[in-house]
């Protein structure tokens, strides 16, 4: 019931996969809301009988039936009607005091879960606010015969404090969808760049000739000079080198370097909340394993992101080695498509793969190449 209280900051696609604010989650907390209502119908058949108690299961089952319709609201992003049934709620919860006396509070926790949603910034004031008509309604009333009630204070408290980080790992996951597909999108866009002002560096030289010379052979065949068939095969060169150009632009962009991927993943662990320590330079590694090192980080840092949770990542390279370890929750399955794939990529390459739990806590990837501990594995 959280996602409509704020709007997104941006629309689109990027944010339909989040799963904070849609689909089971949100619907398992709403609906778990509604067992509130039933404590309070509790209350009333304890506390009252006759027409009062038939009042009290009145007011219990309205209050539910506006929470239903708050619902809806929040999910139609419908503020105004959220508000009047805000009140309609909180007058329900006052009305409900005589009948249900110290369980109608539970009516008030829902109420209060509202309030933290639609006032975020006020969190502690309107938790503090929460906690005190439990434990001063019940020693004001004479004839309820019962003191400050702080087990139902701590109810509120514990209510609200959950409705309020869910709604917070809401907003975080959307914006982290949000980042992400943004840097996705310039990565995108850059590399569309990068192909096209590589296929016009190498292709307008070589076309303006081949077309110059076609020209030319043309009109010495016309002529009946034998010089045409030597332009001709100029221009089948030509033609073969300016394909093989077009192969090595393409290459490139399907292409992993150890550089880059260290510098999209810097990029991606920011965007996910996670602290990154990553070497500013791959100068130390070999060449020739490069591009294996770049394919071990984009599988080893889309791990972190996706499945570890966690707040800090390391990346450790040296000559034949990279390592990365999060202090997560131990993400990455062993058995996942990835790192299936990485193996065979690595075992191509002679190397080792090592991937399990790490200490303290978290997870630790490390292949190795070209060592005796590679060719061992």
């Amino acid at each position: 019931m959280d996602d409509a209280v704020r709007a997104p900051a941006g629309g689109g696609p990027a944010a339909d996969p989040q799963r904070w604010t849609r689909g089971r989650r949100r619907a398992g907390l709403a609906t778990g809301m509604l067992v509130y209502p039933s404590v309070a119908a509790v209350g009333v058949a304890q506390y009252s009988t006759g027409a009062g108690a038939a009042a009290g299961f009145t007011i219990a089952a309205a209050f539910a039936a506006v929470y239903v319709l708050a619902g809806v609201s929040v999910a139609r992003r419908d503020r105004g009607r959220l508000w009047a049934l805000y009140g309609v709620m909180v007058a329900l919860f006052l009305a409900e005091l005589p009948f249900a006396r110290n369980f109608a509070f539970f009516l008030w926790a829902v109420v209060i879960a509202f309030t933290a949603l639609m006032l975020r910034r006020r969190i502690v004031l309107i938790v503090l606010a929460g906690a005190l008509p439990p434990l001063v309604v019940p020693w004001a009333v004479p004839p309820w015969h019962t003191g400050p009630d702080p087990f139902t204070a701590l109810m509120v408290v514990f209510t609200t404090m959950t409705v309020h980080a869910y709604a917070e790992m809401a907003d975080t996951n959307e914006a982290l969808v949000e980042a992400r597909a943004e840097v996705a999108r310039l990565a995108s866009e850059a590399e569309r760049a990068r192909i096209a002002r590589d296929l016009h560096d190498l292709l307008g030289h070589s076309l303006t000739v081949i077309t110059v010379k076609s020209g030319l052979a043309r009109r010495l065949a016309e002529a009946g000079s034998p010089r045409s068939a030597q332009e001709i095969t100029e221009v089948e060169e030509l033609s073969r080198q300016a394909l093989t150009d077009v192969r090595a632009a393409v290459s490139g962009y399907r292409e992993v370097s150890l550089a880059g991927e260290l510098a999209r993943g810097r990029e991606v662990l920011r965007a996910a909340g996670v602290a990154a320590d990553l070497p500013a330079s791959t100068e130390m590694v070999d060449p020739a394993h490069q591009e294996l090192f770049g394919w071990v980080v984009r599988e080893g840092l889309t791990n972190v992101v996706r499945h570890a949770h966690a707040a800090r990542c390391t990346v450790t390279l040296s000559p034949s080695a990279v390592e990365i370890v999060d202090d997560g929750a131990g993400g990455a399955a062993s058995g996942g498509n990835g790192l299936t794939g990485l193996r065979e990529r690595v075992a191509a390459a002679g190397g080792s793969v090592q991937a399990g739990p790490a200490r303290p806590r978290g997870w630790r990837l490390k292949v190795t190449v070209g060592t005796a501990e590679g060719a061992r594995a």
